[in-house]
């Protein structure tokens, strides 16, 4: 499997700096749907297809539906700017601490990773007390102990949505 998840993983970064140093905001977006195709790959066979999933039908269908919306009111092409430091100090610190979290991590793939380890049987056997009237153990997983990272994933949707409405939106007097 690491034959495969290497690649997808090259891919991933080398897609992201075209992202970067692409100035046609067309070809951008489309480089942002292949990318989150590439996310997509990489969750799958990580054996997480609920993100798969999500990352395919959010992060390539309706982001590039909604980028493309967006290209349609604006230009096509992106203006030059400056290159500013501050950002790029807070994104490389930002950058260097998320790696140093990762030096906890347990080998790709050990047998004493959390996530070899959990749930044990007793996890599904003890959802059905803690479930409250909810109909089956998935769904006591999604509101009852997964329930803060619901909202969260809930409140960040929200907040997309909000922001692509506004960018969307058209003045009074018809300007963009």
């Amino acid at each position: 499997m690491i034959f495969i998840v290497i690649p997808i993983l090259a891919l991933l970064a080398l897609t992201a700096v075209a992202v970067a140093r692409i100035r046609d905001l067309w070809a951008a977006v489309m480089f942002t749907g292949i990318y989150s195709f590439l996310g997509a790959s990489w969750m799958l066979i990580l054996d997480a297809p609920d993100v798969a999933f999500t990352e395919a039908a959010v992060g390539a269908g309706i982001s590039t539906v909604l980028m493309l919306a967006t290209l349609a009111l604006t230009g096509k092409k992106e203006k030059p700017s400056k290159v500013k430091v501050m950002p790029l100090i807070v994104v490389g610190i930002t950058g260097a601490a998320l790696i140093y979290g990762t030096f906890d991590m347990p080998a790709y793939g050990s047998a004493e990773a959390p996530i070899q380890q959990y749930p044990n049987p007793s996890f599904v056997e003890k959802s059905k007390e803690d479930m409250h009237g909810l109909p089956n153990v998935v769904t006591a997983v999604l509101a009852s102990y997964r329930g803060y990272d619901t909202l969260g994933e809930t409140a960040v949707i929200f907040t997309a949505g909000i922001a692509v409405l506004l960018i969307l939106r058209k003045d009074q007097e018809g300007d963009a």
